[in-house]
């Protein structure tokens, strides 16, 4: 069987058999048409040829290339997912990697921006409406503390614009209501009021826009931050969940409960929340040590 094919039986099976949500099938759809080329440029073309060292080559290819082992990780789990299913509709008869062991993930506490950095970031030049609409998101995001998923997932209507609150649907189909801030609120505003520049032929709902008019993707936010990170003159490896984990920490160094911070961020289990108090606890820590005068004993 052809790898193309397979890929799409494999997708159809995901999303109408096992009830895969369209994020979760999209994303294991790049995750195997990325391993399809890859393939291709080695002349393999049909499942039944691959072999381990294959997939394993594959994986040293995507390692060379830069990608972080918990995108390795993800990348095998799918690849094994894959597999899996030409095994059990007979269309290869074994499994090639069934013996290939997943990367072994460092457990690290995830980094806050400082406040300052967070002012450095925000602080764009307003000239365009892409400025306007960069300006609006990364507000919203460390404003509110969304997934870059909820953020670009925003329509108009999710907005109450005299209440000041958004309506997000998170992980898992769940919904949530947050506060949205005045800092926010002030920029959305100031960002729909030029919209209309955005957009293109077709009308679309979606709160965020893209230069073709359509909704924003998570790719082109990436490309987007990026680029206002260089410009900034900060760390271009921040991811956009930085400012999530930014919104958290700032959040609880401030007195916020836990349990308010697990509502705002959507965490079904409050261990997940646990995590920055240790982020806290570590930053209390080093200022402690810094700026107490009895900390260092004089030699």
């Amino acid at each position: 069987m052809k790898i193309s094919l397979a890929i799409e039986d494999f997708i159809n099976y995901c999303i109408f058999e096992k009830g895969l949500s369209d994020k979760t099938a999209e994303s294991y759809h790049y995750d195997l048409n990325t391993y399809k080329i890859y393939l291709d440029q080695n002349n393999i073309t049909n499942v039944e040829d691959i072999t381990t060292h294959d997939i394993e080559a594959y994986l040293k290819y995507r390692t060379e290339q830069g990608e972080t082992i918990s995108t390795i990780a993800h990348n095998l789990t799918v690849i094994k997912n894959f597999h899996s299913y030409l095994l059990k509709t007979n269309s290869i008869k074994k499994d090639v990697s069934e013996n290939i062991s997943r990367p072994k993930l460092k457990k690290s506490l995830p980094k806050a921006l400082s406040i300052s950095d967070v002012d450095q970031l925000l602080n764009i030049n307003l000239n365009t409406a892409y400025d306007y609409r960069n300006k609006a998101m990364l507000e919203l995001m460390y404003g509110s503390g969304l997934r870059v998923s909820e953020l670009i997932a925003l329509n108009i209507h999710s907005v109450d614009f005299t209440n000041c609150i958004i309506k997000i649907t998170g992980k898992g189909n769940k919904d949530r209501i947050v506060p949205v801030g005045e800092y926010s609120m002030y920029y959305l505003n100031k960002y729909l009021e030029i919209r209309s520049l955005m957009l293109k032929k077709e009308h679309t709902d979606a709160l965020f826009l893209n230069n073709h008019g359509k909704r924003m993707t998570r790719q082109g936010f990436f490309k987007n931050l990026k680029i206002i990170l260089k410009k900034q003159g900060l760390d271009e490896n921040i991811s956009p969940h930085t400012l999530r984990h930014s919104f958290a920490t700032h959040l609880l160094e401030r007195g916020a409960d836990l349990r308010s911070i697990q509502e705002l961020l959507g965490h079904s289990d409050i261990s997940t929340t646990r995590i920055y108090t240790h982020i806290s606890d570590n930053i209390v820590k080093e200022q402690y040590e810094k700026y107490h005068p009895r900390e260092h004993k004089d030699s």
